[in-house]
């Protein structure tokens, strides 16, 4: 049972909830481990039951799906959320992520990309689906706003470089090559700016740092 991964279902329409945990039930290496219809139950069902990824609707009664979500991510930064919405406008989309969605899929995909999906934020990934993703990389891609000096006084200056570069969509070893500093110091870095914008991922950071005008300011005095 090590590799199954235990999966909360919120949805409130009765109906697709329970097709859909038909559809997950019948996957070997995926548990249905509860399921709720509002966002309050939501919570506290993720907080009881510990699951590895909620599969979360975004449109509910009680609390929404994005602020479920914050709340979810903020007491259990190791639970996973996947949103899986009709929602598929740019607000809905980047205020999940925000939120700290690792993943964001539109209902009506296919259950090859359901099943990928939940697989992929189990494991510590990032997704979005094929109309989604499209969007999310032309934004990240688009043009920086007027950078802020304000923004974000808790970083370092090499932390707001590596950040900055987060933000211009380079990997690990881009920054480390770049700075000449070790992969494993990029990592390191990476991970102190996470915990101080309290931040679950890397999608999240460059929404964040993007939103305040964040681009790469140079390398910074040692």
């Amino acid at each position: 049972m090590a590799d199954v991964t235990r999966v909360l279902v919120v949805d409130d329409h009765e109906e697709f909830r329970h097709s859909l945990e038909l559809l997950l039930g019948a996957m070997d290496d995926i548990e249905v481990v509860g399921r709720a219809g509002d966002g309050r139950r939501a919570v506290a069902l993720a907080l009881d039951l510990q699951p590895d990824v909620v599969l979360m609707d975004l449109h509910m009664p009680e609390l929404n799906g994005v602020e479920a979500t914050a709340r979810i991510v903020q007491s259990s930064p190791h639970i996973a959320v996947l949103v899986l919405s009709m929602m598929e406008d740019d607000d809905s989309v980047f205020a999940a992520v925000r939120a700290g969605a690792r993943g964001y899929l539109l209902k009506g995909a296919r259950r090859s990309e359901i099943r990928r999906a939940i697989e992929a934020v189990g494991a510590g990934e990032v997704i979005f689906g094929p109309g989604i993703a499209e969007r999310v990389m032309t934004y990240f891609r688009g043009a920086r706003a007027r950078p802020t000096a304000a923004a974000f006084p808790e970083l370092t200056d090499r932390e707001r470089t590596v950040l900055g570069m987060i933000a211009e969509g380079k990997d690990n070893s881009e920054i480390a090559r770049t700075l000449g500093l070790s992969v494993k110091t990029v990592r390191n870095h990476a991970s102190n700016i996470f915990a101080k914008l309290h931040v679950a991922h890397r999608a999240q950071a460059i929404v964040m740092a993007r939103e305040a005008g964040i681009e790469n300011p140079g390398t910074p005095r040692a």
